[in-house]
């Protein structure tokens, strides 16, 4: 299929099949999410429950598009560490591969929950810093802009979280105040006896939206690792979207051109001086390129990952020269400027049909093994009493709506941290911060704590280990 010895087609294989088994790990180590309140207020049996979770995670990976995806490809510029020797991209992979799934497993191990979100970035961070102090290193080893963005995200979500489902817990107290239902939504479970059916109904619902939303953001993690692993080691089939309609793009690249054209240079410090420089001569080869092929096929194979290069860092440069207060363009034009840049970033930013389908099957069946663990911390350990029906609907619809806005943004954010703060804030309303348990609590900002550092250095050290080695 691809034009590879023996030895690195095995490799290829392995490291496809080790992407999947990150989202296996991520799905029975995220199940939890989903499930553990509907199991703890006798909603549903548990084998049904992670039955039914795994086939929503399955559903939500084909529904939540690749913007999430593209956010974890773009994090690493791929272009600035890849080259001419395969051995040198399948570093790159194994690094980011091995310590996402060690330091998931660990953490499931201990009964941690853990962000698989927070181990891969911090994996893709730390392999990007390592290439920076390597002697060829050129270019920004880490896309710093679309990193903050992603670092406000994961950091954001689980206090969104945690503030809302307190407001929520509070409203729903005041509405059932001296009224019947005040005593079955706050009273804890019966022990084997289901909950009436409108709460049954409520909380089989919000684990159906925790599910689906769960595929549509995490799912979409796994899908951007596996484009990392493909454009890293064979840039030559997947740099560019094959089913792309390349005479779509010249239009777009004169308006962009005759816009950056109107860019007073004079005004610019050196750095974007030569920025803009570069961008004009990026844009003049792109737009030669596309006007002399009517299929992406029909580039030639040693030229797509250059063409692909000349898309993603003229995006970053007129990216940033937007931003500059020297660069006098008005907001329509900026609009105008972006608007076609997403257009000519369309043949860069997809992900093939079989790589989705991939990933759906390998978070569904994870989904549905390994959960005890990371299900009894969530419904056991996190507060000192048992989940009420209010408390895990709450949890769980706050869940449900701050991760399928991440995934409309394309934003990632950690569902278990979303999920986890919610249970704590639900704990809090009820009984006040007396409610957490301490060890639990410690042990999961510990966790939110480490995960970054940890990873970053044990991601960068094996990819040195791996260059040296390759």
């Amino acid at each position: 299929m691809f034009e590879l010895d023996a030895s690195y087609t095995i490799l290829l294989v392995l490291c496809l099949f080790a992407a999947c088994c990150f989202e296996f790990v991520n799905g029975f180590h995220d199940t939890a999410n989903a499930v553990a309140t509907v199991i703890y207020t006798n909603t549903l049996k548990p084998w049904i429950a992670v039955i039914w979770s795994g086939t929503w995670n399955f559903l939500g990976v084909f529904a939540g598009g690749i913007g999430v995806a593209m956010g974890i490809v773009n994090l690493l510029p791929v272009e600035t560490l890849v080259d001419q020797n395969i051995a040198h991209s399948l570093a790159m992979v194994m690094a980011l591969l091995l310590t996402a799934i060690f330091w998931n497993l660990l953490t499931w191990y201990f009964g941690i929950p853990c962000s698989s979100s927070h181990t891969l970035i911090g994996s893709i961070l730390g392999v990007g810093l390592a290439y920076s102090i390597l002697p060829e290193a050129s270019g920004d080893a880490v896309n710093w802009v679309k990193a903050q963005e992603i670092g406000f995200s994961l950091l954001l979500s689980p206090l969104f979280g945690f503030s809302v489902t307190i407001i929520l817990m509070y409203f729903i107290r005041v509405m059932t105040r001296k009224t019947p239902m005040e005593d079955v939504v706050f009273k804890e479970p019966k022990k084997n006896m289901p909950p009436p059916w409108w709460i049954r109904g409520i909380l089989f619902i919000t684990c159906t939206l925790v599910s689906f939303f769960h595929g549509s953001n995490d799912g979409q993690k796994g899908v951007g690792l596996i484009m990392l692993v493909l454009i890293g080691i064979v840039p030559a089939y997947f740099a560019l979207d094959v089913n792309f309609d390349p005479a779509k793009l010249p239009s777009s690249l004169q308006k962009i051109e005759q816009l950056v054209a109107t860019i007073d240079s004079s005004t610019l410090s050196k750095s974007d001086r030569i920025r803009l420089m570069e961008t004009k001569e990026m844009n003049a080869r792109l737009q030669t390129v596309f006007a002399s092929h009517s299929t992406v096929n029909e580039i030639p194979k040693t030229q797509k990952f250059k063409v692909r290069k000349d898309v993603m860092v003229m995006d970053r440069n007129i990216n940033s020269l937007l931003k500059k207060e020297e660069v006098r363009l008005s907001d329509s034009e900026k609009d105008t400027m972006k608007k076609e840049l997403k257009v000519v970033r369309k043949i860069t930013d997809y992900s093939p049909r079989w790589v989705i389908v991939m990933i759906s099957l390998s978070l569904g069946l994870g989904t549905m093994i390994g959960w005890k663990r990371i299900v009894k911390t969530v419904g056991e350990k996190i507060g000192k009493e048992h989940l009420t029906y209010a408390q895990g609907a709450s949890a769980e619809m706050v869940a449900s709506i701050t991760i399928g806005l991440s995934t409309s943004y394309g934003w990632p954010v950690s569902t278990t941290h979303v999920l986890s703060s919610g249970i704590a804030g639900s704990m809090v309303a009820s009984k006040g911060v007396k409610n957490l348990q301490p060890d639990t609590v410690r042990n999961i900002l510990m966790a939110w704590f480490l995960t970054l550092p940890v990873v970053m250095i044990m991601g960068g050290s094996l990819f040195l280990l791996f260059r040296a080695i390759f």
